[in-house]
């Protein structure tokens, strides 16, 4: 369901498509997150943040100079994604609207096969998330980026033993620990805070996560109604 999110004649900017004016909230797993999403391109706070991200990891990395893979490839990124890097290709586990269907943690590509993964909100559905990290890791060159957030919703990573189906298939509830996981696999790992960027932009998940469904047993509660969301770079 979604809603303009005009509380205080709140407007924003868009870093995807420039679109200026109000977001839309959304309701997703039973919570609703004001100012969440750009009516014009349909990005959410996350993406707005991460493309920021981009333009930061671009002033230091020659992005159209690299070969970029895009995991579970959102739509509001396809033409940009395209447009800034030499070489595109997608990869979904369904196979949907991607160039190749194959799982993350058994990727058909050779060692070094790319200067650049992207995966945004893709490891919390994964139980061998260490499989999957190292897979990333394989096919970069050296020197190569991996960009690969997941949703901080936890003050510390729950596991939750198998798929919640309610939400969304997630395997666990991260937590800024999470990002640990990444070190022994790239040399550097960089994170990057919503606090860092202009507020104009709305890159923070305004929500209650006070309490949730019965239905997310496992899943903490935190204080608050508006947190902060964070990109990890990672590179070979």
């Amino acid at each position: 369901m979604l809603r303009w999110s005009r509380r205080g004649g709140a407007s924003f900017h868009c870093p995807i498509c420039d679109y200026r004016g109000p977001f839309l909230s959304h309701w997703s797993e039973g919570k609703r997150r004001v100012h969440a999403l750009c009516p014009a391109c349909g990005s959410a706070e996350r993406h707005r943040l991460q493309v920021l991200v981009l333009e930061e990891i671009a002033a230091v990395h020659d992005l159209e100079r690299m070969s970029v893979l895009h995991v579970a490839p959102e739509p509001c990124f396809h033409a940009l994604f395209r447009r800034r890097f030499r070489r595109y290709a997608s990869l979904d586990r369904n196979g949907r609207n991607a160039d190749y269907r194959a799982d993350l943690c058994r990727l058909p590509f050779a060692d070094r096969s790319f200067d650049f993964v992207f995966a945004s909100h893709v490891l919390e559905h994964i139980q061998e998330d260490g499989e999957a990290i190292a897979e990333i890791a394989r096919i970069l060159r050296p020197d190569g980026v991996a960009v690969v957030p997941v949703p901080v919703i936890a003050a510390h990573t729950v596991e939750y033993g198998a798929p919640n189906p309610h939400e969304a298939g997630h395997v666990r509830a991260p937590g800024l620990d999470y990002y640990d996981r990444l070190h022994g696999h790239f040399r550097s790992v960089d994170l990057y805070d919503s606090e860092l960027f202009p507020e104009e932009f709305q890159v923070f998940v305004h929500e209650d996560r006070s309490s949730w469904p019965a239905t997310m047993p496992l899943r903490p509660t935190m204080a608050g109604t508006k947190h902060r969301d964070f990109v990890p770079v990672c590179v070979r």
